[in-house]
């Protein structure tokens, strides 16, 4: 039996086109041309209104004092649908005001009376704010946002809702039948007096539930026949008197592989758009809804109340079926202790349940949005895993049964994977994460150099729930939007605390000379942080400074120099080198050993300069842009001095020092004849041969781990299984003045939206031999061309902010250039 049944009412319109007399306001009358007209559905609910015809009768108004209209009716109903209104006027002080009755007549002469009142059983017809009606729901419906409609309104869609802009309101008040079983013979409407009401349409709803009543949503199990797999985009299902609010393929069910697997804590490859037949979606709606679904060229129906009630529908014999994955669920209150402290820390957590759906905990997102500057903090997403930072005790609703767990906190901290079974009124978790090493007791300290677009407070956050100290926040311009320039203080950050200090500071940029960070600037920033037009700075906005006159006012203000993404993009590099204005460059893209990928080219551009006798250690920083990137995926590790206490100041010094080492997951020493790296030691002319140790472990497994001097490795051990630890020793003849480091790396990808493996790489120890200093003649005149790179673009197609300034930023290049030219004369060969 169809459960809808639409009444037509033509025989009883009584209104016009357009109201006349007092009674209706002004508001309405205005109003009344943008009624729904025709067939339509509100909330799922079919609709005959009046005719397209503006000219035509299409309303049945109830105005004077026991105005009586009969509709008769046939068969049975569990409600009746009505489509109404009353006057603008019947504002919030006329709450609860009776304006009419509505009168269910049975077969058998009996009747009951709904008596219909403002703000109950009918609401107004420009409601204002808020608009809800107790009993009555607005038929201009929340609807699921579409990804299209970020581009109109990117705040609102946000939200995951959207509603058709209106310019007047109907309201649907579905009149509950107490005698479902009794044959209908009318509905009589009968006014009050007290203000008019108008009546669109009527419907008879004969089903389960209440028609307007929604089910809380839920994850539901869809599984198509065998044979009739779909690709998720080829999938098309609606929920008639509801809503999917998400649709997807099934992951796949965890199981003893994932809670074993090595990979736990690096995320997982996003999964491809494939054929399936099974499928996850979150719906929520009345328990009458229908879900319909079409596959291909196959169709099926499905009772949506049957499944929330009963826990599973199906469409018929062999057809598809639906399945609630979560019928029940517990508020729980979950606390991860640090097992080394005993106390709660925060953590970056991830659950899911028993299909592999994602649970977010309250206040994250069941879908993070890993767009760039999408990116509201606080959510991760690593491929196709999605996480939550979260502080030490935090608040969850996880489905009762069986549930999954993983929760990591950085580089020393073993990733744990656990699975649950979650009670009925459960209301405490307790999960304990084991400390596997701790660097900050020997006076290591880790930082992430390049971190944008989130809040300070976020930023913390996330840098504890990965182990972070500190944590770099880039103020920046990208064209006409500035960020995070309001949280720039000149110190560090106020929610600095618990050992993790965040330091707002500049990233200035130019989009061809290159981009350069100003870490830990005291006082005023380093303005401005954009030049020469697209696409960093604006339309028309000149060159007024180099990126080297940058750095030298930012060590002015006591600030650290950075070379962020080194090298790209290349320019200026030899200029700022050459001059002494660099102190780290960011060394990120680890590649695959087994396929070279340690000789990336950002390490071969950086020994470039290395062998040019340019001591610039290795940092690593993320340049976090999204939620596709944690806090600290790539990180430097800085050895204080002695027992200075950590400060800003005092990393700072260390990474002047070369007391530094860059990884993705690894952590790595190497010492040479006992001296650490960042240390220089001396050997007599000629040279001599030197005891270089490595080693490198990991809370995943890594695969190689070399000893590379001027660029060239000279020592390396492999595993072609993988290894938690790998060490390495040997004797290393050095002729000449050199520099020596260590480096390691895995086949395992870490799923950031960067692309890259674990892996790491210290700086160097430095070896003079003879008293005389490293120089690569070769590299040099490669930094000549890049110098001059700049220069031709600095005379031809620089926006120039006046001739002054064109000259002295000229001058920065000469400069330069001078400096290397003068080193290669003085190492020519006869």
């Amino acid at each position: 039996m169809t459960k809808f049944r639409t009444v037509d009412l033509s025989p009883h319109f009584n209104a016009p086109a357009k109201p006349r007399g007092k009674g209706w306001s002004a508001a309405a009358r205005e109003g009344w041309p943008h009624l729904p007209r025709g067939r339509r559905r509100f909330w799922g609910i079919p609709f005959r209104l009046e005719p397209r015809d503006p000219s035509r009768r299409g309303l049945v108004v109830l105005e004077r004092a026991d105005h009586e209209v009969v509709i008769p009716l046939r068969g049975t109903a569990t409600h009746l649908c009505v489509l109404h209104f009353c006057d603008v006027a019947k504002g919030p002080e006329h709450v609860g005001e009776p304006l009419a009755d509505y009168a269910l007549r049975y077969a058998d002469g009996e009747e009951h009376v709904q008596v219909i009142r403002a703000r109950f059983e009918v609401g107004t017809f420009s409601p204002g704010w808020p608009p809800h009606g107790y009993a009555a729901a607005d038929a201009n419906e929340n609807r699921v946002a579409e990804a299209q409609e970020a581009a109109k309104s990117w705040g609102l869609y946000q939200t995951g809702l959207t509603r058709q802009p209106r310019l007047c309101t109907a309201w649907i008040y579905a009149l509950e039948n107490p005698r479902p079983e009794a044959r209908l013979a009318a509905l009589v409407l009968t006014a009050r007096g007290s203000g008019p009401v108008a009546v669109l349409g009527l419907t008879l709803y004969d089903g389960p539930g209440h028609p307007l009543r929604h089910v809380p949503r839920r994850v539901y199990r869809l599984l198509l026949p065998p044979g009739d797999k779909v690709k998720v985009s080829e999938l098309d299902a609606g929920l008639d008197m509801g809503h999917i609010t998400r649709l997807y393929a099934a992951p796949a069910r965890p199981d003893e592989r994932w809670l074993k697997a090595p990979e736990r804590g690096l995320g997982v490859p996003k999964p491809e758009d494939k054929p399936t037949r099974d499928f996850l979606l979150h719906a929520t709606g009345a328990e009458g809804a229908t879900l319909s679904v079409r596959a291909g060229e196959r169709r099926y129906e499905l009772a949506f109340g049957e499944a929330y009630r009963g826990g599973r529908a199906t469409s018929g014999v062999g057809g598809a079926r639906l399945q609630i994955v979560q019928p029940r669920t517990a508020w729980v209150y979950v606390t991860v202790i640090d097992d080394s402290t005993g106390k709660p820390t925060p953590t970056r957590a991830h659950f899911h349940g028993s299909r592999g759906e994602y649970l977010p905990p309250y206040g994250h997102h069941e879908v993070v949005n890993e767009g760039w500057f999408e990116d509201y903090g606080g959510d991760l997403q690593l491929g196709g895993s999605s996480h939550a930072y979260v502080p030490g005790r935090f608040q969850i609703e996880l489905p009762v049964g069986e549930v999954f767990c993983e929760i990591a906190k950085g580089f020393e901290y073993e990733p744990l994977r656990r699975k649950l079974d979650i009670k009925p009124g459960q209301r405490e978790l307790e999960l304990r994460l084991r400390r596997a090493a701790d660097w900050r007791r020997s006076g290591w300290v880790t930082a992430d150099t390049h971190v944008h677009f989130i809040s300070p407070q976020t930023a913390w956050l996330e840098g504890q729930g990965e182990g972070l100290n500190l944590v770099n926040l880039l103020a920046s311009q990208w064209g006409k939007l500035f960020t995070n320039v309001a949280d720039i203080t000149g110190a560090q950050s106020g929610c600095s605390a618990d050992d993790t200090i965040v330091w707002v500071g500049t990233e200035n940029r130019h989009h061809l000379l290159g981009h350069i960070s100003m870490l830990g600037t005291r006082g005023d920033p380093v303005f401005p942080m954009c030049a020469g037009g697209p696409g960093e700075a604006y339309l028309g906005d000149p060159d007024v400074t180099t990126l080297t006159e940058w750095a030298q006012t930012c060590r002015r203000r006591e600030g650290v120099v950075i070379r962020p993404h080194f090298p790209s993009p290349i320019c200026e590099e030899p200029v700022y080198f050459a001059l002494g204005q660099l102190d780290g460059a960011e060394l990120r893209y680890f590649g695959d050993p087994g396929a070279g990928g340690l000789d990336a080219f950002c390490f071969t551009e950086w020994y470039r300069y290395l062998n040019c006798g340019y001591r610039v250690a290795a940092v690593g920083g993320t340049d976090k842009m999204s939620a596709g990137m944690p806090v600290g995926g790539v990180r430097t590790y800085a050895r204080l001095d002695g027992d200075d206490e950590f400060t800003f100041a005092n990393w700072a010094a260390a990474v002047r020092a070369g007391r530094t080492f860059t990884t993705s997951g690894p952590l790595i020493t190497m010492q040479v004849e006992g001296r650490e790296v960042g240390d220089e030691m001396r050997l007599p002319a000629g040279g001599g041969t030197l005891e270089v140790a490595a080693e490198a472990t990991s809370l995943w497994p890594i695969h190689a781990l070399e000893i590379v001097v001027n660029g060239r490795v000279v020592a390396a051990t492999r595993e072609g299984k993988g290894a938690r630890r790998l060490a390495l020793k040997a004797a290393v003849p050095i002729t000449r003045s050199s520099w020596i480091a260590a480096r390691c790396g895995s086949r395992l990808r870490v799923h950031h939206c960067w692309p890259m493996h674990l892996g790491a790489h210290t700086s160097p120890v430095y070896v003079a031999v003879g008293g005389a200093e490293m120089f690569s003649p070769v590299d040099a005149a490669y930094m000549l061309t890049l110098i001059d790179g700049g220069l031709t673009y600095l005379d031809t197609l620089s926006v120039r902010y006046d001739e002054e300034r064109h000259l002295r930023m000229k001058a920065v290049f000469d400069r330069a250039r001078r400096e290397i030219e003068r080193r290669l004369r003085a190492h020519a060969r006869p």
